[in-house]
């Protein structure tokens, strides 16, 4: 029960280190979908290789959330 808890749970970015994670994290996302956006055909296989980061970008700052 304690995890299904802690997926739930909101988590805030209490600490300037866990803000600069989340913000590194993002920035690094960012870059890399400019580069893919640039660089891919346009077509489905763009479109999902971006919706992937972005889920990537969301589950690596749950990461960084969730663990104390």
């Amino acid at each position: 029960m304690d995890d299904i808890n802690n997926r739930f749970a909101f988590h805030a970015a209490t600490t300037e280190e866990k803000q600069m994670q989340h913000s590194s994290a993002r920035s690094a996302c960012l870059n890399l979908a400019q580069f893919l956006n640039e660089k891919l055909p346009e077509g489905r296989e763009k479109s999902l290789s971006l919706t992937k980061l972005e889920e990537s970008m969301f589950w690596a700052n749950a990461a960084i959330a969730r663990n104390q």
